[in-house]
């Protein structure tokens, strides 16, 4: 098909298959990242859509958040393949960060019909991060070089419980750590790493600290984390009774970038700009 007739046919979309009905629910988990992807959603579908979208943002954790997708109480959500995968489908994926999109992909959709959207362009992983100093003691910037000594071990919840978390990251790397990891909540974790609480934390490679030069995320070298590609997953039922969500969303893609994820994140955690703002920001440079 000719590009004039494909511009056409999508306008066509956008137009007649916008529902004046029930409201497009967009939720999102409960950390910063999450928050402000799921705001970009609902701004995005609305000003694409011109439907009315509702906010069920800040759930919780992802299975509190993957059962308010299959119950309906959320019609979309922001989530990522390597959790998907260990978390919900409880199963291991490749390292390639495509075919491991694929496998959680298909999975949703057979399993629980639900749809993963293409990644937005960026892979969040884990990064397990230590104070500046300390790193530049090390052979070199990489957890198999960390292994060899004990760390005070700050993490979130999750990060215990996860099979993808620190039972993955102990059975790869052997650490021993000095005393049992300490669980608090995640806006706290880069602030006992630098009160010198703890020597190391579980953090995200997008995490608006380390933009800062006095953490340094050491090299997972060893891959004991799958990919974590950003992802919309969206109810299949929703884009059978509305295409054009899939339209407005999938316009996402590849369009943020991890050093832009970050940015967005410090512009929230940091300089404590609203979310909603930060959200709508981002949407502007996409006209």
């Amino acid at each position: 098909m000719k590009p004039r007739f494909l511009a056409i046919l999508a306008a066509a979309i956008l137009l007649c298959s916008c529902s004046r009905g029930p409201s497009i629910v967009v939720g999102s988990k409960n950390f910063t990242e999450s928050l402000i992807l799921g705001e970009i959603a609902a701004q995005q579908i609305e000003r694409k859509l011109h439907v009315s979208v509702e906010r069920k943002l800040d759930l919780g954790g992802t299975l509190l958040t993957h059962e308010a997708i299959l119950k309906g109480d959320i019609d979309v959500y922001p989530e990522y393949t390597g959790t998907g995968s260990s978390v919900v489908l409880k199963e291991s994926i490749p390292e390639d960060p495509l075919r491991a999109y694929m496998v959680v992909k298909d999975a949703y959709l057979r399993r629980f019909r639900l749809v993963w959207l293409p990644p937005l362009g960026f892979n969040d992983t884990f990064a397990m991060v230590v104070r500046t100093p300390e790193a530049q003691q090390l052979s070199t910037p990489t957890l198999s070089a960390a292994a060899s000594r004990k760390w005070r071990l700050g993490v979130g919840y999750e990060f215990i419980t996860r099979p993808d978390g620190l039972r993955k990251l102990d059975q790869v790397y052997g650490f021993q750590w000095a005393g049992t990891p300490r669980s608090m909540d995640l806006g706290l974790l880069f602030q006992a790493l630098a009160q010198k609480r703890v020597d190391m934390v579980s953090a995200n490679s997008t995490d608006a600290q380390l933009s800062e030069p006095k953490f340094t995320a050491l090299q997972d070298d060893k891959h004991a984390f799958p990919p974590y590609s950003a992802c919309y997953v969206v109810r299949k039922a929703l884009l059978d009774q509305q295409p054009s969500v899939r339209f407005a969303l999938t316009m996402l893609s590849n369009h943020i970038n991890a050093e832009m994820m970050r940015s967005m994140n410090r512009r929230v955690d940091v300089e404590h700009q609203p979310i909603v703002k930060v959200a709508r920001d981002f949407l502007a440079t996409q006209e």
